[in-house]
């Protein structure tokens, strides 16, 4: 046990040594600040991504037509301004002058254009383009049903972006804000096709900061971007991103002064890093769930997936390996969504069911032959610990073997984008406050579950087809029923931004939809 402990705190120190060393290079100059990252990027190229760790790094080297500010509204980013039509379909967007990439080459509404059919190619084959969808054209485009010179977006002169909704969507202009959005420059994609997005020295972005160093699995370094269009507004020189999967390595670092920011501190430290004033608990929408492989053995079957769900205890789980003030999650939608003027949650009330007893009698009269069952997760340790919960709820309630995988961050998307797995951790931040953004995940033709029913995808096809609030609010209800019905997934609690945070750091931003924007962070 002693020489355990040893090597764990020399891991400790060495990686103190290279995430950030002392003097100068320490998070407390005046003009250097530090984020620790709870994981590596598995790429910044904003088109193909979506965890938090790459949207909090792109959201410091790029920027779209609009950027979220502090109050959650879109406001005016690399476009000055736009226009509407009055039947909602049409916007147009006119560019500031004389922007430019981090290398100094000109950025135009052309590259607008190429980005976003970028992410709609069914080359690319990108996890975001359904985010896309509601530009007309788009979904036919990426299902390759129809051509890229047919989608509603058309670069009319250098400084004019014109787009054509296939239907008035109220949430647009957050979505130019949504990292899928933002433009990426053409020359440096097309000179580098598979690594541009891989590595400091091929990243060419157009946001506050640089990118100028990418240690893998060590640390990102990024610096003032002097060819930003908005330089006043960006407060620190520095910022230094060590990475680091472990919670308690990232806390070790706060408080040895070597980061000012860290995401999910040990629950078990929770009650010490208030009394000191480094903790801190920030909204966000979103929830934290299993999903099934509904097309692997044996969770082909839904009476299988049924009774699985059914034993797992929520408030258990939560009061002795979560904690951090997070919520069962009783739907899939999480709360603080209006429809309509209404919580949708709320209107949808409990769509699970917990019983283990009749979880037990489920799984006997569905036919599943007792064969072990695997849990992947993500190296974490609170996803340890939760897979490790349920892996005892499911031995004790259905006597089933549970074994537990782990894999490395960047290595588990690609499993679970796959198909290489039969229940996964997950998780979902809204990019947008509308419920359709948690219900279009599932209906994406390579989403996670393998989840392809027809009739779930008529109803959002219907929902986003439907102008009418009431009806609209009825149909989306109607299809998380349908997710519920088919047991696609098993929500465990809704998501809140829990971070500790050096008390001098002041001026970033935590958007509820999970994002740290720290353009105006400062010490």
């Amino acid at each position: 046990m002693r020489k355990r402990t040893l090597l764990a705190i020399f891991a400790v120190f060495m990686f103190l040594l290279m995430a950030g060393g002392c003097g100068s290079n320490s998070a407390s100059d005046s003009k250097t600040i530090s984020m620790a990252l709870s994981n590596e990027p598995s790429s910044l190229d904003p088109a193909i991504t979506y965890g938090l760790s790459e949207s909090d790094v792109e959201l410091a080297i790029f920027e779209g037509l609009t950027r979220i500010d502090e109050k959650g509204v879109a406001q005016p980013a690399l476009a000055e301004k736009w226009d509407v039509s009055a039947d909602g379909l049409t916007y147009t967007f006119h560019l500031r002058k004389d922007l430019k990439w981090s290398d100094g080459t000109p950025i135009t509404a052309k590259d607008f254009e190429y980005s976003w059919k970028r992410v709609l190619d069914p080359q690319l084959a990108s996890g975001n383009a359904y985010m896309l969808f509601i530009i007309e054209g788009a979904e036919d485009y990426n299902s390759e049903k129809g051509s890229a010179n047919k989608v509603g977006i058309k670069a009319v002169d250098d400084n004019t972006l014109q787009v054509k909704l296939a239907e008035p969507a109220a949430y647009f202009l957050d979505l130019t804000a949504f990292h899928a959005f933002y433009p990426v420059p053409k020359h440096a994609v097309e000179a580098n096709k598979d690594g541009w997005a891989g590595n400091a020295e091929t990243i060419v972005g157009n946001g506050p900061f640089k990118i100028t160093k990418w240690a893998h699995s060590g640390e990102i370094v990024l610096e003032k971007n002097e060819n930003y269009w908005n330089p006043s507004v960006v407060a620190s020189n520095t910022i230094k991103m060590p990475i680091s999967e472990s919670k308690s390595t990232r806390l070790t670092m706060l408080e040895s002064n070597q980061t000012d920011l860290i995401l999910d501190p040990p629950p078990a430290d929770e009650d010490r890093l208030k009394e000191k004033g480094l903790y801190k608990v920030e909204p966000q929408i979103g929830t934290t769930y299993y999903v099934f492989n509904v097309t692997k053995a044996p969770f082909d079957k839904v009476e299988v997936r049924k009774a699985f769900a059914m034993a797992v205890s929520r408030t258990d789980m939560i009061e002795k390996v979560v904690r951090n003030g997070k919520k069962a999650a009783i739907t899939f939608i999480p709360p603080d969504i209006l429809v309509n003027g209404k919580d949708f949650a709320s209107e949808s009330g409990s769509l699970v069911v917990e019983d283990p007893a009749k979880a037990k009698k489920v799984l006997e009269a569905s036919g599943y032959n007792g064969e072990p069952v695997t849990i992947l997760y993500n190296t974490n340790e609170m996803n340890k610990a939760i897979a490790e919960s349920i892996q005892a709820m499911w031995k004790s309630a259905l006597g089933v073997n549970v074994e537990l995988t782990n894999q490395e961050t960047k290595v588990f998307y690609a499993s679970r984008e796959n198909g290489e797995y039969q229940v996964a951790t997950a998780n979902w931040i809204a990019d947008f406050a509308d419920p359709v953004n948690f219900l279009d995940v599932f209906t994406a033709k390579d989403n996670d579950a393998q989840y392809h029913n027809a009739e779930y995808n008529a109803i959002m096809k219907a929902v986003h087809k439907e102008v009418d609030p009431a009806k609209r609010a009825q149909l989306m209800h109607q299809a998380e029923k349908k997710l519920f019905d088919d047991c696609v997934i098993i929500p465990l609690y809704y998501t809140s931004q829990v971070i500790a945070v050096n008390p001098k750091l002041t001026g970033y931003y935590c958007s509820p939809m999970g994002v740290i924007d720290l353009i105006k962070a400062h010490k």
